[in-house]
């Protein structure tokens, strides 16, 4: 059967021709699904009873349950989300001065086996639809009961390696009829799939991209980074630097601050001069510690000479607000928890 919430309005259109629907019925099943996040046709109580038993019967709508949810001191909200499968994923609302970001996932699982990353540890099952992604954001907003402002793919999986999906949620995310989440604030994340890459700079979506580095090398980010083999950061970096011309966007680059695997001086000495001259903004994470893993987090000492070698090559940098390491916010935990119960 087809997911009505990973439809188009046009898709719907067609989907729902063999009910003989006049066109403001199919607008009212799109804000239904889209705006106002109905789990069911039987939550769209504006439509006659017959056709919402119709739409049930011959459709299904994706949509998430909450079987665990943490609350950050901080205000931020990890869940744990059942699919429609049983499948479990995961997903971050996090509370900032211009309000609310939802973190989504994309895959449940993830082939790029990062070794700081607890979301592949346990493999990749499957990709997610469209209406999966969207539904993470409207269940967040009904547990938070107010409209969520941002969105970043940086949840379970690699965003880019499910791309159709991926970029038919972000239309549909931005749809003015829908949610209407500006492109300019919702975000994509990448560990570097380059092909990937220059095909989203050719879908003129003016999204921002993040880029997962990590390393300012080939040999410690192999390490950290299994994709780096197929796609060196000499690679990676000129088809960033392809995103930015094509789409007058600077790419802002995650680098996740290890204990003593990534963090010295010569690191942000290294990364300044690879990057010095790009239009880009270097975002530094403390990483959420996964203690299965053996990472630490750079001490604050080492957080603040990073940032300042950095600074004094002229790039852009900032120091992400560390939200949700008390609750276990790094992708995948939660689910591995599951997984190991």
């Amino acid at each position: 059967m087809t997911d009505l919430r990973s439809l188009f309005p046009e898709e719907l259109r067609e989907a729902l021709a063999p009910l003989g629907l006049p066109d403001y019925r199919i607008r009212q099943v799109f804000d239904w699904l889209q705006r106002r996040g109905a789990r069911s046709a039987g939550e769209m109580d504006s439509l006659p009873k017959d056709l919402r038993t119709q739409l049930d019967e011959n459709f299904w709508t994706s949509s998430c349950e909450i079987i665990r949810k943490q609350v950050s001191t901080s205000g931020a909200r990890k869940y744990l989300l059942r699919l429609r499968d049983g499948e479990a994923i995961e997903s971050v609302a996090m509370r900032y001065t211009y309000g609310y970001s939802v973190c989504v996932s994309t895959q449940a699982g993830c082939k790029m086996a990062c070794a700081f990353c607890a979301s592949g540890q346990h493999g990749f099952t499957r990709d997610l639809l469209a209406g999966e992604m969207l539904a993470q954001v409207q269940t967040a907003q009904r547990d938070i009961g107010e409209p969520v402002s941002h969105v970043v793919l940086m949840g379970m999986g690699e965003p880019l390696d499910n791309y159709d999906h991926t970029v038919k949620f972000l239309r549909l995310a931005s749809h003015p009829a829908g949610l209407n989440i500006g492109r300019r604030k919702i975000s994509i994340s990448t560990c570097g799939l380059v092909p990937q890459m220059d095909r989203l700079a050719g879908e003129q979506l003016g999204v921002t991209l993040s880029v997962s580095l990590h390393a300012p090398n080939d040999a410690l980010r192999s390490r950290l980074m299994p994709v780096s083999r197929a796609y060196p950061i000499g690679d990676l970096l000129a088809a960033c630097g392809r995103y930015a011309k094509a789409t007058g966007r600077r790419v802002s680059f995650e680098y996740a601050l290890l204990r003593d695997v990534n963090d010295s001086r010569e690191h942000a000495e290294e990364l300044a001069g690879r990057l010095k001259g790009m239009l880009c903004h270097v975002n530094l994470i403390p990483a959420n510690p996964v203690p299965a893993l053996g990472f630490q987090r750079s001490r604050p000492e080492r957080v603040r000479a990073f940032q300042a070698a950095l600074e004094r090559s002229g790039l852009a940098v900032t120091v992400r607000r560390s939200l949700g390491g008390d609750i276990d916010a790094a992708c995948g935990q939660l689910r591995r928890q599951e997984e190991t119960a």
